[in-house]
């Protein structure tokens, strides 16, 4: 038996691909995951339901797995309150960059040959997509 946070079989074998480099997508319950991604990524499904699992949930799991070398969150409108950017910043060690990019750059970022991993979530916040760039392992 695993005596780790994360048992999900497929989502392990898919953390364990992603080598220096590699991008993940956290992506929120709105996101189109097979029409806006990699030809090359691996899809794992954690969406059951509206709300489970939330993507802060994910984040905090995988990051007990990778180093996050620095992260990618698509911007949103001057008017919108985006909450979950608050509490990625207070997950991610505080040296993490975090860039908010145009929704062009975006999609093109996960849709590039690097981005392994598509985590979809039930996270029913709008512009909660989380883009990490996997870091190499400090020894």
């Amino acid at each position: 038996m695993l005596k780790t946070q994360i048992i999900h079989p497929q989502l392990l074998s898919a953390l364990a691909k992603c080598g220096h480099k590699a991008k993940i997508l956290i992506a929120d319950a709105n996101y189109s995951v097979v029409t806006n991604s990699s030809a090359d990524a691996e899809i794992v499904y954690l969406n059951f339901a509206p709300g489970m699992i939330p993507a802060t949930t994910v984040l905090k799991g995988i990051s007990q797995f990778i180093d996050i070398e620095a992260t990618t969150m698509l911007a949103w409108p001057d008017d919108f309150e985006n909450t979950i950017h608050g509490e990625y910043l207070e997950i991610l060690p505080a040296e993490t960059p975090m860039t908010l990019t145009s929704r062009d750059a975006f999609y093109a970022e996960v849709r590039a040959k690097d981005a392994l991993l598509v985590i979809a979530t039930g996270e029913t916040r709008r512009f909660a997509n989380l883009l990490i760039t996997v870091g190499s392992v400090i020894l």
